[in-house]
């Protein structure tokens, strides 16, 4: 591989980190904002619909976690926020290699976690808004789709672009291709 490109798959620590806390401040930002303007948009009018029979934003109050999952289990979720967040650092800071992807989609999933933390803290539940009205959705904010899409994101960049999962494939790879050699030349022996 070319140490440009091993370059470019490997960003250093302190990038990784710088990454993850502005995607995630970033994240928590827009959420604070879409939700203070929800509620001023939405608190006298009960909903507005803005794509009839597909979207509208109506006012809710979730106790449960994502999507309203979870009724009642706010507390859970805050220490969930807290397991989250820690593990992701330390997952940051302690692997060796990491794709472009992981810390995005880390900082999503943290800041959409904190985002909704910080509702559950200061008003016991979370404001949800957003409402797809094809199918049969719960209402959720913008906090709810960081975490979705940071969920994503992360695994995609661990499972498809991670150089140190790409390493653990190559190292299967390279034992097959030498257990298929030995199987070879054994029936090649028992030829002859």
């Amino acid at each position: 591989m070319l140490p440009a490109l091993s370059m470019a798959r490997r960003p250093p620590l302190a990038r990784r980190l710088a990454v993850t806390a502005l995607l995630a401040a970033s994240l928590i930002a827009a959420d604070r904002i879409s939700k203070n303007a929800a509620v001023l948009a939405l608190a006298s009018r009960g909903g507005i619909e803005m794509i009839p029979g597909i979207m509208s934003f109506r006012l809710t109050a979730n106790t449960g976690m994502a999507f309203s999952l979870g009724a009642g289990l706010g507390v859970v979720s805050i220490a969930l926020t807290a397991i989250v967040s820690a593990a992701g650092i330390v997952y940051l800071v302690r692997a060796p290699i990491v794709s472009r992807l992981e810390p995005i989609g880390l900082g999503m999933l943290m800041g959409g976690s904190i985002g909704n933390a910080i509702d559950r803290v200061l008003y016991g539940s979370v404001t949800d808004f957003i409402q797809v009205r094809i199918m049969d959705f719960p209402i959720f904010n913008v906090a709810d789709i960081g975490i979705t899409l940071g969920i994503l994101v992360a695994l995609f960049g661990f499972m498809k672009l991670s150089p140190a999962n790409q390493r653990a494939l190559d190292r299967d790879e390279a034992a097959r291709d030498i257990r298929s050699d030995i199987e070879d030349d054994g029936s090649s022996v028992n030829e002859k």
